[in-house]
């Protein structure tokens, strides 16, 4: 039975290490969401927990603005690599 040699076991820190910005900005609004998380939410009014909806979903659109980045779709990267290969 063949094993992989350069096999590596995923955990929960190798996963954290890949996150795409590690600022200060989104290491305060992690932060923010966590607390906003672990908040008893049983003792407040609807309209706190409206506010506090609210502020997640403004929280988690400014994360996915930071952490961009460029996604190619696989039938994109097939045309890409079939152009690459008549060019060169």
């Amino acid at each position: 039975m063949a094993t992989p040699v350069n096999a590596k076991a995923l955990s929960a820190e190798s996963l954290t290490a890949v996150k795409p910005c590690d600022t200060a900005e989104v290491k305060s609004l992690l932060l923010r969401i966590d607390q906003i998380n672990e908040m008893d939410k049983s003792s407040l009014k609807s309209s706190e927990k409206r506010e506090l909806r609210k502020e997640v979903r403004t929280i988690k659109k400014r994360l996915s603005s930071v952490g961009g980045g460029v996604y190619i779709s696989v039938g994109a990267l097939i045309l890409i690599l079939i152009l690459l290969i008549i060019l060169l």
